[in-house]
């Protein structure tokens, strides 16, 4: 019987989208405790282009990016009691290499996934369902009535963390920055919608409230947003920063969020999330339930070929794509 040839996409100088190279691999049985996993889709998220920049070095180079991914368990090493070949599983998680055919992981990072779900669902929606689910159930606590600013709200978090929110009856605010994108954000439940190209959202958020301004804001740009996004919120607001896609994670001066403002400032990580969960599985049953009943919309927004991830990843910069994107090996 003739072996598959396996695919990994690596870099091997840190760089732009050009310095992806999709390569043959070979690949080990799996070890004590690992699953081997036949890959049938791959998450793409902003954080592999982190990597690939070296902004957040790899180990070493070669190296393969990517965190996260769908598929059918194929082998399994000593020792592993989790799963069996045949299972479903998914994984939102270090380490890094998940732009590849067929990966050797420990059974401990593996989530089950239902047959409800399925692997290009899993692979666009595991990782920012996760963080959504962090984001509303531990970081903060939305109650019925609140308003909610979510910038970037026709992207894949963006549009999770509006569905999510409506579900606990809060009146959820967009940023986009098209009218292409804020018919997606109102389709997700955005019940206002914010061109920031045409108004500053400031000024948005301060004519849709009638100067009140919010409980609550998720964004993910950094710099100037983080700032503009300071002043619009309530007494005991909160702002949570998701990323600094823009121009970084800035300094703020304590004295700037109180007292007499009181405003509150978080900058949570979702794999701290998920290595100090007492049981991930669980925070992933009620993502996964939410996703197979139509509950939650997972918007894939691009399908690339495993060998064309450096178009996937000039297009997630290019910040023209809505939802998420995933690579098919």
């Amino acid at each position: 019987m003739t072996r598959r040839q396996e695919y990994a996409v690596r870099i091997h100088a840190y760089g732009g989208a050009e310095q992806l190279r999709h390569e043959p691999i070979d690949v080990a049985a799996p070890a004590e405790g690992e699953v081997q996993i036949r890959q049938h889709a791959v998450g793409i998220n902003y954080l592999d282009t982190y990597h690939r920049r070296g902004v957040f070095p790899l180990r070493s180079l070669p190296g393969m990016l990517g965190v996260e991914a769908a598929g059918e368990v194929v082998a399994v090493g000593e020792g592993v009691t989790r799963f069996a070949p045949g299972d479903r599983v998914a994984y939102a998680c270090p380490p890094v290499g998940s732009y590849a055919s067929l990966r050797n992981l420990p059974q401990r990072l593996l989530l089950r996934l239902p047959a409800g779900v399925s692997f290009e669902q899993a692979a666009a929606g595991t990782l920012q369902g996760l963080t959504a689910h962090m984001l509303l159930h531990r970081v903060t606590r939305p109650q019925a009535g609140d308003t909610v600013l979510v910038h970037a709200a026709a992207g894949g978090l963006g549009s999770l963390l509006t569905q999510w929110s409506k579900r606990f009856g809060c009146r959820v605010i967009g940023t986009v920055g098209s009218p292409q994108k804020a018919a997606l954000a109102r389709a997700r439940g955005c019940d206002e919608v914010i061109l920031y190209n045409e108004e500053p959202f400031v000024d948005g958020v301060k004519r849709l409230t009638g100067g009140a301004g919010v409980e609550w804001v998720f964004e993910g740009l950094g710099g100037q947003v983080f700032h503009d996004s300071l002043t619009i919120l309530k007494p005991f607001g909160q702002l949570v920063n998701l990323g600094q896609v823009a121009e970084g994670l800035p300094e703020v001066k304590l004295a700037d969020l109180g007292p007499a403002r009181s405003l509150t400032v978080s900058v949570p990580g979702v794999f701290a999330y998920v290595n100090t969960h007492a049981d991930l599985q669980s925070a992933a049953d009620v993502l996964y339930g939410l996703i197979a009943s139509g509950d939650l919309v997972v918007h894939i927004g691009g399908r690339f070929a495993l060998a064309d991830a450096a178009a996937a990843h000039s297009a997630l910069q290019g910040r023209g794509t809505s939802g998420s994107l995933i690579l098919i090996p």
